[in-house]
């Protein structure tokens, strides 16, 4: 019979393995939400690669660099994934627009269009040291 530390120790593993497998559980079953094809047949992921893909020509470094740096905020775990799914919606805006190339203003209205509304504090302050006015864009912070 298990007695005294060793029952303590006992539990607090089997708590901790069940919050973590439950948070690794969590993140898989959103990324599997993802990929499964909505009613055009093709998933968000897909229509995120395919904008990519579309408009890979358009990027000149100066853009790509302005986006990494928007992007330096993100924990360095996640930059990959957020960058792809901010470059996806500059991609769409670009294509929607008939845009020649990807300039600042797609750039910084496909930022504040996806992601979250938490995250825009960072970007204010990164357009506030980048001397980027970001008045024309109030109505998309909202």
């Amino acid at each position: 019979m298990l007695e005294g530390w060793f029952l303590w120790l006992m539990l607090f593993w089997i708590v901790t393995m069940v919050v973590l497998l439950s948070i690794g559980g969590f993140f898989m079953f959103r990324k599997f939400l993802k990929r499964l094809p909505k009613e055009d047949g093709k998933s968000e992921l897909d229509w995120q690669d395919y904008y990519i893909e579309q408009t890979r020509h358009m990027w000149k470094q100066e853009e790509k660099d302005l986006l990494d740096e928007l992007v330096s905020p993100v924990p360095e775990l996640f930059r990959d994934i957020a960058k792809a799914k901010i470059a996806g919606k500059i991609g769409e805006l670009a294509l929607k627009e008939n845009a020649r190339s990807i300039n600042k203003d797609l750039i910084v209205r496909g930022y504040i269009m996806a992601t979250p509304k938490r995250d825009h504090k960072f970007l204010l302050k990164r357009l506030k040291e980048k001397n980027i006015d970001h008045s024309p864009y109030q109505a998309l912070f909202k």
